[in-house]
């Protein structure tokens, strides 16, 4: 096999943390470490729900060699010019993990290099891309026949974590709390999550609750979402503040009533998911990754101020984030999403019927509280729905599958 470059185009934190992480080391185990026989480059587009650390981030895993930030994405698509003046090797194979498809048939063509496409719901420009790695056979369904061969069914990028979901929880009930990754979700997220957990401890001491930190989030700048004098939603969500308390082993944040909140600061943090017995989380890809581990859990979409959330996808994320108008647009857009009653869990998505409870409007902690107690109380319910998850979860092997992919066309070259 000649030199190969792996070009993967990649674009927001979900995909960079979901997506790209699993795949690069499903390459590496497939292909080897040596750079000099196999590099990958990741460039990044621009997402409107970046945090502007995903370069960072996907800098960080071992597996690539190269990284270029959202910033200096279309040089390149126009003019194929990376920062860095990056070299290039005659055979490669451009690796499409998030953002327009059709970038991907702009850099195949500049650089020569065959296309390789993950399409989640849709496969698009099919006539120009040369192989489409599909999660479902309905993706397959909608192309004209003549370009279904050029389709390998892989399954679910989103359930490589159901290989943790294995691991016997523990005897100490566990409750994880996921506020988000982007400040929209964190500003209500946090204070909202703070504010349940404390009043199940106020009658529960024993039950232990962790969060997971994006790689996104630094624990300073958590620590803001959690305080009134920086974020000023915590004053609607329940008035419960967090301070950081930090150790030689472990990071905290701790309430007014000595509620120990353990960080997660480690990526991913499967294990400690799969051992919770319910988590409560707000929407996103967290949702999949939890139906993945098959953890019941209780979604949240909170709207005491309805400007705030601004982490939707496609125009609608776009419009939301105008500056100026953009405060407008998210009021409207979110007053459509409420009326419209649509699932916004990916395991209810995966189900067409809601299998988790989804909470949507002006919440508040005492009720959600009462509600995790109710499932506590009664594991039949909870039972029930790891039952579902386990149902209607994807499977994993998705980036095996990739990897596997890639190998085959490499030693085609």
């Amino acid at each position: 096999m000649p030199p190969l470059d792996i070009l993967i185009l990649t674009n927001g934190p979900g995909e960079v943390t979901t997506w790209v992480f699993p795949v690069v080391k499903a390459i590496r185990e497939q292909l080897g470490n040596d750079s000099s026989q196999v590099r990958i480059s990741l460039i990044l587009s621009p997402c409107p729900n970046a945090t502007g650390k995903e370069a960072m981030i996907a800098a960080s895993y071992p597996q690539v060699n190269r990284v270029q930030a959202a910033e200096d994405f279309f040089p390149f698509l126009l003019w194929g010019k990376t920062k860095d003046n990056w070299d290039w090797r005659s055979q490669g194979i451009v690796l499409f993990l998030g953002g327009d498809q059709f970038f991907a048939v702009l850099a195949g063509k500049r650089l020569g290099y065959k296309t390789l496409v993950y399409a989640e719901w849709e496969a698009r420009w099919y006539r120009w891309i040369d192989h489409f790695l599909v999660m479902n056979q309905q993706v397959i369904n909608k192309l004209p026949n003549k370009y279904q061969k050029k389709c390998t069914l892989v399954g679910d990028l989103m359930a490589e974590a159901a290989q943790y979901s294995q691991i016997v929880p523990q005897k100490t009930v566990i409750i994880g709390l996921l506020p988000g990754s982007k400040p929209a979700k964190l500003a209500q997220g946090v204070p909202l999550c703070l504010s349940i957990a404390d009043l199940i401890h106020q009658t529960r001491p024993h039950i232990e609750f962790f969060m997971p930190i994006a790689p996104t989030l630094d624990l300073p700048t958590l620590e803001k979402f959690a305080n009134s004098a920086t974020n000023s939603l915590v004053e609607k969500m329940g008035r419960v503040e967090g301070k950081l308390f930090q150790t030689a082993k472990n990071n905290y944040l701790i309430t007014k009533n000595n509620l120990k909140i353990r960080l997660i600061t480690k990526f991913p943090a499967y294990t400690e998911l799969a051992q919770s017995q319910l988590c409560i989380t707000t929407v996103g890809a967290n949702t999949a990754e939890l139906g993945s581990l098959a953890i019941p859990m209780i979604v949240l979409l909170p709207t005491q101020q309805l400007d705030a959330m601004r982490a939707w996808d496609g125009i609608p994320g776009i419009l939301a984030n105008l500056p100026g108008l953009g405060s407008i647009f998210a009021k409207l857009i979110n007053l459509l999403v409420i009326k419209q009653g649509k699932l916004f869990a990916w395991p209810n998505k995966w189900a067409d019927k809601e299998i988790v409870p989804e909470l949507i409007g002006n919440l508040q902690p005492a009720e959600i509280k009462d509600l995790v107690v109710d499932f506590l109380d009664n594991p039949a319910k909870l039972a029930q729905i790891r039952q579902n998850l386990l149902k209607y979860r994807g499977k994993s092997g998705a980036a095996a599958q990739i990897a596997l992919k890639i190998a085959q066309d490499s030693f085609s070259f």
